[in-house]
């Protein structure tokens, strides 16, 4: 499927929010570079490609950080949910919530009036069964009489703007982000986590309805809007790609719930796989993502899924910009250079084997970009050849918007 009304927008080098300069304590200019673009209309199809090669969206912004220039290098990640095995401080928080929701006198009452087996109290006893768990103190799935301390439903909804939820965007930027109320406003609210290009579908997996597009998870306490999700649900996983809580309900660990929440619903929509956005090891408040295990990082160069442990875990400890096969390709070399003793190829590899990439900083690649530097000569890792994208795509298919009319594409390599 062709892209609709794609705006080219290339590559831009800007201030990194995730670190700061140990110096000054202020933002690093010029530290973060990413390549990008923006459209109107993307099919789930088109994105799912996408995502797996390392592009995230904002609104109707779409970007693949040049992780090998990135001050902070942002990793794609998966998690197959079907493997899910989630920690003791994760049950623990799911428990304590749900505890709360129901309350002591409704778990008293409750157990006279349906009383549990043997057997299904040692099974809950000795195990966690993460859909059962998670939907515990759902208003539609608590058994009543008697009735629990709060009316607790989650429901998912349209990525639509409403009064109500930019109320709780308020909240949540002013109280957790420190945010100045002068620079939240209701435009940039939808344009960050309402306005979509992903077309909303329905589909038949296994007999059941699957939703596809951009949706909100609103949960609701007592008929409170206080938290929601942002998800991307697409062909093969669950997208995450906000997080709203209110600052009323923070000591309940909403991160934790949203994402075991947001795993189930991979789980029972049939979408395999949970994306958490990005990984960024070089981060400490960013490695939480790498807790909820089984993880895969997205090969930045040969779009490989490799399990974030071991070797590659070992290798980000000490390197800034990893990409597996490339260190892989480049023991190899080592072993061919010493046999053949050639000086060039062993000034490569004592480089990382990065020697063929230009402008190493991103602050040196987006000045490049701006004095006419071809994108195709920055060789952003990960991105097609001239030669690759002449082979493999019909350019002249795909609309672009050019000036605010659609013109066709006419492509010479």
């Amino acid at each position: 499927m062709a892209l609709s009304y794609v705006q080219p927008f290339g590559y831009s080098s800007e201030s990194c929010g995730y670190c700061k300069d140990a110096s000054t304590g202020h933002r690093r200019l010029n530290s973060r570079a990413s390549y990008y673009f923006s459209s109107k209309s993307l099919s789930v199809d088109v994105y799912q490609n996408l995502v797996d090669r390392g592009w995230r969206r904002s609104g109707t912004i779409f970007y693949k950080p040049d992780v090998l220039r990135h001050c902070c290098p942002h990793y794609t990640i998966r998690l197959p949910v079907a493997e899910l095995k989630p920690s003791k401080d994760q049950r623990r928080t799911v428990n304590r919530w749900n505890d709360f929701v129901l309350g002591e006198d409704y778990k008293k009452d409750n157990a006279k009036l349906h009383p549990v087996s043997k057997e299904e109290k040692a099974r809950l006893k000795n195990g966690f069964d993460l859909l059962l768990e998670i939907h515990r103190a759902d208003l539609d799935i608590v058994k009543q009489p008697p009735e629990p301390a709060h009316r607790f439903e989650v429901t998912l909804e349209p990525a639509d703007f409403s009064r109500e939820k930019f109320s709780l965007f308020y909240n949540y930027q002013t109280h957790v982000h420190k945010e100045k109320p002068s620079d939240i406003s209701i435009s940039g609210f939808k344009r960050f986590l309402c306005t979509s290009p992903l077309q909303r579908t329905t589909r038949q997996v296994d007999g059941k309805p699957q939703q596809l597009g951009s949706y909100h998870q609103c949960y609701r306490l007592d008929g409170r809007l206080i938290a929601m999700g942002v998800l991307d649900l697409l062909p093969h996983c669950v997208s995450g790609v906000y997080l709203l809580y209110h600052s009323d309900y923070e000591k309940w660990q909403f991160g934790k719930l949203s994402a075991l929440r947001e795993a189930a619903l991979t789980i029972k929509g049939g979408y395999q796989y949970y994306y958490m956005g990005y990984y960024i090891h070089s981060c400490t408040k960013m490695r939480y993502k790498g807790d909820y295990k089984p993880q895969h990082v997205l090969d930045p160069e040969s779009y490989e899924w490799n399990p974030l442990d071991g070797e590659l875990k070992s290798l980000l400890d000490k390197k800034k910009y990893v990409s597996l096969s490339r260190e892989r390709a480049r023991k190899d070399s080592v072993a061919s250079t010493q046999a053949k003793n050639d000086d060039a190829t062993a000034q490569d590899n004592d480089n990382g084997g990065l020697a063929g990439f230009p402008f190493p900083t991103a602050a040196e690649a987006g000045d490049a970009v701006r004095a006419g530097t071809s994108l195709f000569d920055l060789k952003i890792p990960g991105l097609m050849t001239e030669d690759e994208i002449e082979s493999s795509l019909e350019i002249g298919s795909i609309p672009i918007r050019v000036r605010g009319r659609l013109a066709e594409a006419q492509v010479s390599f």
